[in-house]
């Protein structure tokens, strides 16, 4: 008995395969932005799902108390402290009650069988401003029709549409390099105009003009040849974080499915000039998609000149997205 009890590891020997792991783990979420999008995007890929790899922490602690691994134990900090660093902020409810204006926008889904339906429940919401993307010409009819009495005041340019209580004034398409090339370049305008993506309007407020921009940015696609695609949402991306560089009101509203989460580099000519009402005034993730199971949040609302007081998400609807809101002052 004295041998087998002296031959036994001490707790700062045992678990060193967890001990390694966990720090792999912390080096991973602190280096994040050095991994290289060079293969298959791999580096955008991880920054999607950041937050979700702290589920790793309670896998590895179980495992190091299991082994009564004092080494795991102590290993395990770094990417406790990571992760609270990048995401801890998120924890804690940051709304304020009120706000000058409130703001929605969703992915209403070109396969929701319940257009009516899903309009009626965003009129319902008391947003002043309601941002549409993926809107279909059979469906449009319906939402104008459903949304008009809530709504005076409308836009709708290809797929994206922005329904207002204020005034509208110098609407016009933002163009998100959708089509690129040769091919792209043949196309009329009145072609390309029929999927539009994007738009720019100002919202005549009581402080003053607002300009709000919507955008639906291009889908990616996970697949064993390219990995994580994302070369349209990518070039679209840069072309909208242009357009806002170049806006002359100080004032600006983004909302939109941008396909993709703030945590992405792709997205840093957009959050160099934005910041993201949910990082700021929301409560938790915000998660939006998908709307049966929200894993990510890739249904923005970002403003510049603005203070965000408040960002949730609203009820499903018969979208694959669930619709997001924010309250904003000025």
């Amino acid at each position: 008995m004295a041998i087998r009890t002296g031959s036994r590891p001490g707790p700062w020997k045992r678990g060193l395969v967890l001990a390694a792991l966990a720090l792999l783990l912390g080096l991973f979420m602190l280096l994040h932005a050095q991994i290289p999008n060079r293969i298959w995007n791999l580096g955008s890929l991880a920054e999607t799902f950041l937050p979700w790899f702290g589920l790793f922490i309670p896998v590895l602690l179980a495992g190091a108390l299991w082994r009564r691994s004092a080494s795991a134990v102590a290993a395990l900090l770094l990417p406790v402290m990571v992760w609270l660093n990048l995401f801890g902020g998120l924890l804690s409810d940051k709304s304020d009650p009120g706000g000058d204006l409130t703001v929605a926008g969703h992915n209403v889904g070109a396969d929701n069988p319940d257009p009516a339906g899903t309009a009626r429940e965003l009129a319902a919401s008391g947003a002043d401003v309601l941002a549409l993307e993926e809107l279909t010409q059979q469906a449009r009819g319906t939402y104008e029709k459903e949304l008009a009495k809530a709504y005076p005041h409308h836009t709708v340019q290809g797929t994206v549409g922005l329904w207002s209580r204020l005034p509208l004034s110098d609407t016009r398409p933002v163009d998100i390099q959708q089509d690129v090339g040769p091919l792209g370049d043949t196309k009329p305008a009145d072609v390309k105009m029929a999927y539009n993506r994007a738009l720019r309007t100002t919202v005549a407020t009581d402080q003053g003009p607002l300009a709000v921009y919507v955008a639906h940015l291009g889908s990616v696609r996970v697949n064993p040849r390219a990995g994580f695609w994302t070369d349209s949402r990518d070039r679209g991306a840069q072309a909208l974080g242009k357009a806002i560089a170049a806006e002359q009101n100080e004032r600006v509203v983004l909302l939109g499915d941008l396909n993709g989460t703030m945590d992405d580099r792709a997205f840093a000519g957009i959050t160099a000039q934005l910041r993201s009402v949910q990082d700021a005034a929301g409560d938790g993730f915000g998660f939006s998609w998908p709307a049966r199971f929200p894993v990510a949040r890739i249904d923005q609302i970002l403003v510049r000149g603005l203070e965000p007081t408040s960002s949730w998400v609203l009820p499903a609807t018969g979208s694959d997205h669930l619709p997001v809101a924010a309250g904003i002052s000025w």
